[in-house]
């Protein structure tokens, strides 16, 4: 993509830990912006939508298709990845881009949201929070430091605190409870990362024994696990119905860069994705806060007095109306500071994540593409289609006439609603490609345009966010 015509560009940088990690904001138009961010395994043009990838796949998508959409960045969950196929697994296989033969930057949830999920089959105490496995039942405990400890063996680029996901909807005063639980266990979570980031698996001396990231339970945490043992009996594998993907349809400027710096494209050889001695992950906060705007702002302001190298919004799409996410997410955005990454989680439908870019978000994640390709709904430039309709049953056309993925290349509308309609792996295959190649192509259309000073434009073309539905085309 070419940019010749241009304004200007306007750089920032953050530098943090021995250049592992770096924030660059490239142009700006309103509160949008377009930068990079520099990582031990690469960079990655902002604003970024990144696929989800749970268990260390996006599902039915081979990674060197990932590559030809386009893709830059994964997230993968550290509460599945720990469970099966184990973090001292993945780390004696190099980290988890080696393991999955991914080369490129990846970002670990803590698995907060996936754990505190589990409802009936957990138990919070200050100290952490014991569980049971989906998968077979097992009593475990993660801590602020122990679920560091597993993201650092892991060893993606970028690493979230654990954060307590407060449920929806909640009273004022146990909102505010879990707000100060989930600072307590940020500033618990840094201290750990800080006293032990150099052990991640991208060089053989930080290696360390699969003991610290399943330690036996004592104390505290033996405490939670035991009560826990008697209020939840254990269950017979497969009974336990936990899903494997978060549902997010239902969270002072540095010095201008100086001389080779500046160059765009710099990233690799410069050191910055080549992953060895004094590379380092990049640990970001989480704000909380619920519904209530006044708890947003406190939590952004005294996560940011942590010092962190970027900062997510979490706890939001989980039921709340869509015009009280976009107020939270600006009850919150505005005490972020400007020359750090914001990060808004679990969000959200094509329109919604345009209007989060106008609105200062620089990462977002979701499962919609992904799952929605699974159950025949396709995004569109021409708005939303449920292949398995009557109607696309003779259609020769293409799925999307504006679309220049290989599904919409190759495959015509009749055909893929025939692969749906006959339960066919192959329509999961083509239609999650189709998705994850429409989500990356109005990232791409979204970062143009702040480049050129047009995206005032580009999003009045883009459809309303607060409407739950849109007709089916």
């Amino acid at each position: 993509m070419q940019f010749s015509h241009a304004k200007k560009p306007h750089l920032t940088q953050l530098q943090s830990f021995s250049m592992s990690f770096r924030f660059q904001i490239e142009a700006r138009d309103g509160k949008a912006r377009a930068g990079r961010l520099f990582t031990p395994h690469g960079e990655v043009r902002t604003p970024v939508f990144m696929p989800v990838g749970t268990v260390g796949t996006v599902k039915g998508v081979p990674q060197d298709v990932l590559e030809e959409l386009g893709v830059e960045i994964l997230l993968n969950n550290t509460y599945h990845l720990y469970l099966r196929p184990g973090v001292e697994m993945v780390r004696q296989l190099g980290g988890v881009q080696k393991f999955m033969a991914w080369d490129h930057p990846i970002l670990t949830d803590s698995g907060g949201f996936q754990v505190f999920s589990l409802s009936d089959l957990r138990k919070v105490t200050e100290e952490g929070v014991a569980f049971r496995s989906h998968l077979d039942g097992s009593s475990h405990f993660f801590s602020p430091e122990s679920a560091i400890a597993a993201e650092i063996g892991l060893g993606a680029d970028i690493i979230m605190a654990f954060d307590e996901c407060t449920e929806h909807p909640a009273e004022y005063a146990r909102t505010q409870s879990s707000m100060e639980m989930t600072l307590r266990w940020a500033a618990r979570s840094k201290k750990y990362f800080e006293e032990h980031k150099q052990e991640v698996p991208w060089f053989s001396r930080g290696l360390k024994s699969a003991a610290s990231f399943d330690q036996p339970l004592n104390g505290a945490a033996e405490q939670s696990a035991r009560q826990l043992e008697k209020q939840v009996p254990r269950r017979p594998e497969g009974l336990l119905g936990m899903t494997n993907e978060k549902n997010c349809n239902g969270t002072a400027e540095a010095a201008p860069l100086q001389g080779s710096d500046a160059v765009q494209g710099e990233g690799r050889d410069q050191g910055v994705g080549q992953p060895g001695e004094g590379q380092t992950q990049a640990l970001f906060g989480i704000v909380q806060g619920g519904m209530f705007p006044d708890l947003r702002r406190e939590s952004a302001q005294r996560t940011v007095e942590l010092d962190f190298p970027g900062y997510a919004v979490g706890g939001l799409s989980v039921g709340e109306p869509r015009p009280m996410t976009y107020e939270m997410v600006d009850s919150a955005i505005r005490f972020l500071p400007d020359n750090k990454p914001r990060y808004l989680m679990g969000v959200g439908t094509p329109e919604e994540i345009v209007h989060y870019v106008a609105m200062g978000v620089d990462m977002m994640d979701c499962v919609l593409p992904t799952r929605a390709a699974r159950h025949g709904l396709l995004f569109t430039s021409e708005g939303r289609i449920t292949i398995k309709n009557a109607r696309f049953a003779g259609d020769e056309g293409p799925l999307d006439p504006n679309c220049r993925c290989k599904v919409c290349a190759r495959y015509s509308r009749a055909y893929l609603r025939h692969l749906y309609a006959s339960n066919e792996l192959l329509a999961q295959v083509l239609n999650t490609i189709h998705n994850l190649a429409f989500y990356v192509d109005t990232m791409e259309k979204a970062r143009q345009a702040i480049r050129l000073g047009e995206f005032a434009t580009f999003l009045s073309g883009v459809g309303t966010p607060h409407r739950a539905e849109l007709s089916d085309q």
